[in-house]
C-alpha cells in the first residue's frame, strides 16, 4: 500500500468504512512501523480498525485484552510448571539415578515447555498485526514494560535467550480515555482519535455491514443513534449498537422505525435502563423523530 487512498479502498474492501484521518493514520504506522494509539469513545471502531487491517494485508491478528492487573507473565510466556516437572520426573526414572543436574536444567527451559502469550507470539510469527486492546486498563508498571519491547520489539528470556521479531508487527494500542496513557508511551505512538462517524457514514456503514438494510430504515436507525449520542446518557451507543439494533429491526420485518417497534427493540441499543427511559421520555425514537 503505497499511500492513504490504497489504506482506504483496502480498509473498504473488508467493510470497513475509514474516513481520511483513520486511512492516513493507518498508512503511517504501516510504513513507518511506528505503533498507532488509538484513542475515542466506546464504539467508535478502534477494534474493529485492528481487524479489518489485519484482513486487508492477511496478516494474522493476536490480540491482547488489557484489564486490571495485567503483568508480563500473562502478556508475554509462562513455563509449563506441569510438564516440566513430569518431564524432570521421566528423567530420574530414565537415569536410575544417574542424573545430570545441568542437562536435566537445560532441558526445562525450551521450547517445549516455553507458553508463548500474546506480546512473545508477535514477537515470533511477525510479520502481523498486533492488537493491544484498552491499554488503558493496565497500570503504570504493564505500561512501562510495554514501553520498552515496543522500543526495540525484542525481549529477553532468562531460562530461554532473546527473542527478536525479524521484522517489527504493525501495532494499534485502543483506549476508551478511562485514565490517560502516559506522555513516554505517547511520544513512542503515532495517534489518532476516533470519532463517531457523522450520518451520511453511519448509514453507508449499516448498509455495507447489512446488505438487506433498505435505505430508510438506515438512515432512520443512524439518525435516531445520532440524537441519543447528544443526550445525557450513561453510555451512548456506539457504531455496533447501531448495527445490532438495525440487525434486531431485520430480524422483526421491520420496513419502518416506527414508535412501537423503536420502544421494542430499545434493548439491542441501549444497555442501562436509565437511559431507555430518558430517551423513551424525550421522544428521540421512532419515525416522527427522523423525519424531523
Amino acid at each position: 500500500m503505497e499511500n492513504p487512498a490504497e489504506v482506504a479502498a483496502a480498509l473498504q474492501g473488508t467493510g470497513y468504512l475509514p474516513d481520511d484521518g483513520i486511512a492516513t493514520a493507518a498508512f503511517l504506522a504501516w510504513r513507518m512501523r511506528r505503533p498507532l494509539l488509538c484513542e475515542g469513545e466506546p464504539g467508535t471502531g478502534k477494534t474493529a480498525l485492528a481487524q479489518a487491517l489485519a484482513s486487508a494485508l492477511d496478516l494474522d491478528l493476536i490480540r491482547l485484552q488489557c484489564h486490571e492487573g495485567i503483568d508480563a507473565a500473562q502478556a508475554l510466556y509462562d513455563w509449563d510448571f506441569p510438564r516440566q516437572l513430569l518431564h524432570l520426573r521421566t528423567l530420574e526414572a530414565a537415569s536410575e539415578g544417574a542424573l545430570d543436574v545441568q542437562e536435566a536444567e537445560a532441558s526445562l527451559y525450551t521450547s517445549r515447555f516455553l507458553l508463548t502469550r500474546p506480546l512473545l507470539r508477535a514477537l515470533q510469527e511477525s510479520p502481523c498485526v498486533l492488537l493491544v486492546d484498552e491499554i488503558d486498563r493496565a497500570d503504570d508498571e504493564f505500561e512501562a514494560f510495554l514501553l520498552e519491547m515496543l522500543s526495540e520489539y525484542s525481549v529477553s528470556i532468562p531460562e530461554y535467550g532473546a527473542v527478536v521479531a525479524q521484522e517489527p508487527p504493525l501495532v494499534l494500542l485502543t483506549s476508551n480515555r478511562t485514565r490517560e496513557v502516559h506522555d513516554a508511551l505517547k511520544r513512542r505512538c503515532l495517534y489518532h482519535w476516533l470519532e463517531h462517524p457523522d450520518l451520511q457514514r453511519e448509514v453507508a456503514i449499516l448498509r455495507r455491514r447489512l446488505p438487506g438494510l433498505e435505505a430508510r430504515l438506515a438512515e432512520q436507525v443512524a439518525d435516531a443513534v445520532q440524537r441519543m449520542r447528544q443526550a445525557d446518557l450513561l453510555k451512548p451507543p456506539g457504531v455496533a449498537e447501531a448495527l445490532d439494533w438495525a440487525q434486531a429491526l431485520l430480524a422483526l420485518g421491520a420496513d419502518e422505525l416506527d414508535t412501537e417497534v423503536a420502544a421494542r427493540t430499545l434493548g439491542a441499543v441501549l444497555k442501562y435502563r436509565e437511559d431507555a427511559e430518558r430517551v423513551r421520555a424525550a421522544g428521540l425514537v421512532g419515525a416522527s423523530g427522523s423525519d424531523r
